[in-house]
């Protein structure tokens, strides 16, 4: 990270002198942003910090991987990135030539971000993922699906490379040679309990799904007639990038521009046909409200499912800003139990309207709504008002009490922005481009390079005695299901920590893009027995979740929460296998 230093030299006394060092030293540590532990309190509304003036590559699409590090990727069609190359991937060099200097294989697309290092590094990036959808495997090998153009029935796979330099030669990224059966931009996708097997549904102008892998070679696409009757063809659809959630009981939620349903996937037919979410608008791209499902809990066996659904964009917005005006967004939420046989949306209201926003599960079960837009919906140049304060939503405080208005950024994060929560409870956020390509100036909203991380209150140095700190997860990091594991991890003081007040957490990160995170799951698992001992070590016996279903086979982040209070998450595998 590069830091510009203006020296002023003036005539002043030797205390003078010391007081500017002393200002300098103390700016020089609010500036770095990739120490944590600099800041002494965060207060209760979190903090920003810069991690990059230039990351080199806008984030539209952002995936943190279980070796620590987090790929990022744009639009292969976007020209020249802000990360130059020497040589391009064929090994010619790029030179000062005019040429050279617009020629996009002389830019990375795509980047991965070592957390630890606060570095990135460039990934190859062939075939144009704009728009594209992308589940994590059970080995942690990203299996990402679509795109644009020719590259529309795409497949590719990356495989994250970690620290050391990137001296793993089977990371990175790799193209399939098999291809999806329908073109699939605008498309999601959703890890299925089967080992490895994948469901992309949607796209533009595609009313179908299908699997990847395929279970034999004549298996095709299957018609999904919701699609057909939830696409808004006078506004750009506004049933792409379909909400999904797998149900504990394994069928899959499927929620498109104001109407949902419930598939069983393995019989390829609608079981149910859930209430309209009230209101007028809609909720998917391009006027891209967000959504999330809500933890999973083990006193009720993981078997109550509730999503949530927030934002989006007010009727008549596509149109309204195609010719240079933009509505006010939606500020409604919905949300709905898809367990059981009462179905009905419990409607409640952001501060403020939203769209272009993400929601992401924090380690305390809170949701975190941040990025976005109060006016206008997705698209190039479709959106005004950035949306600079996220919101803390508490799903269990009482109506009219659970959002809470947090500190505000600097930086818009707007039309392909994303962000992804990271292992020391950061959230990490980057990207926004409202252009076809980079544009860094006279334009409402430039492309925006700069990386950042928002930091909750919860890593406020004040709540030390209460971290759980040097979590260790004994007999490997693979678990099979059902089965009982050990974890051991300390509190600064034995009086700060009991049965009453901890809670064990196991979260599946998930693909952002487009204001939605794909596969993310977070799971409160139960502790069978917990022992404190006299120097505040803590040894857990926790249970693994009781089938794929509930939790598709793959790594999580398993985190300790204390009164509030989350440790440093670290990575665990649940399996058929363990």
């Amino acid at each position: 990270m590069v830091y510009e230093t203006m020296v002023i030299i003036i005539s002043c006394t030797k205390s003078m002198i010391i007081t500017i060092l002393i200002l300098i030293i103390f700016c020089a540590v609010l500036i770095n942003g990739a120490n944590v532990k600099s800041s002494s309190s965060i207060g209760t509304k979190g903090q920003w910090q810069l991690l990059f003036h230039n990351s080199g590559v806008v984030s539209m699409h952002m995936a943190l991987t279980n070796r620590n590090t987090v790929i990022m990727f744009d639009q292969t069609g976007a020209g020249q990135s802000g990360y130059k190359l020497r040589k391009r991937y064929n090994g010619t060099r790029c030179t000062t030539s005019h040429n050279d200097l617009v020629d996009p294989t002389c830019y990375a697309h795509s980047v991965e971000y070592d957390i630890a290092a606060n570095k990135v590094r460039p990934l190859r990036l062939d075939t144009d993922t704009w728009c594209s959808s992308g589940s994590f495997l059970s080995n942690g090998t990203l299996l990402q699906t679509g795109g644009y153009g020719n590259r529309a029935k795409s497949i590719r796979f990356c495989r994250p490379c970690g620290g050391g330099g990137g001296k793993n030669l089977t990371c990175g990224w790799i193209q399939s040679k098999k291809t999806l059966f329908d073109e699939r931009r605008y498309a999601s996708s959703q890890i299925l309990a089967e080992h490895d097997r994948v469901v992309v549904v949607g796209g533009r102008n595609v009313f179908t799904y299908e699997y990847v892998p395929k279970i034999n070679h004549e298996e095709k696409s299957f018609a999904l007639p919701f699609l057909h009757q939830t696409n808004d063809k006078n506004s750009g659809g506004n049933n792409l990038y379909p909400f999904l959630h797998l149900s504990s009981d394994g069928n899959l939620f499927i929620f498109a521009n104001r109407d949902s349903i419930l598939l069983n996937a393995r019989r390829n037919r609608v079981i149910k046909t859930f209430p309209r979410i009230p209101g007028h608008g809609s909720r998917n791209y391009p006027s891209s409200g967000s959504s999330v499902m809500l933890p999973l809990h083990h006193k009720d066996k993981f078997q109550k499912v509730e999503v949530m659904v927030c934002g989006g964009s007010t009727t008549g917005a596509f149109r309204a800003a195609n010719k240079g005006m933009f509505l006010e967004g939606l500020r409604s939420c919905g949300r709905m139990v898809i367990t059981g046989n009462h179905h009905k949306w419990n409607m409640e209201y952001m501060p403020q309207p939203r769209l272009l926003h993400d929601m992401l599960i924090l380690p305390t079960g809170q949701i975190l709504i941040i990025n976005g837009a109060k006016h206008g919906c997705a698209g190039f140049d479709n959106a005004r008002n950035a949306s600079l304060e996220p919101y803390l939503y508490n799903p269990k405080k009482i109506f009219g009490k659970r959002f809470k208005v947090l500190k505000s950024t600097s930086i818009a994060r707007m039309h392909h922005s994303s962000a992804t929560l990271l292992p020391d409870g950061r959230v990490l956020v980057g990207g926004g481009n409202p252009h076809p390509r980079y544009i860094f100036r006279n334009v409402a909203y430039p492309t925006e390079l700069r990386l950042q991380a928002f930091v909750p209150h919860y890593m406020d140095k004040r709540y030390q005695n209460k971290r759980p700190m040097n979590l260790t997860i004994e007999y490997g990091n693979q678990i099979g299901y059902g089965k009982e594991f050990r974890v051991k991890f300390m509190v600064v003081k034995k009086g700060q920590i009991s049965n009453n007040t901890v809670t064990f957490s196991a979260y599946a990160p998930p693909f952002t893009t487009h204001a939605f995170g794909m596969n993310q799951r977070m799971l409160k698992l139960r502790c069978k027995r917990m022992d404190v001992s006299k120097n505040g070590s803590v040894n857990a016996i926790l249970e693994a979740p009781p089938s794929s279903f509930v939790a598709p086979s793959g790594y999580y982040l398993l985190t300790v929460v204390n009164a509030g209070i989350p440790s440093i998450s670290q990575w665990i595998r649940f399996t058929h296998n363990g």
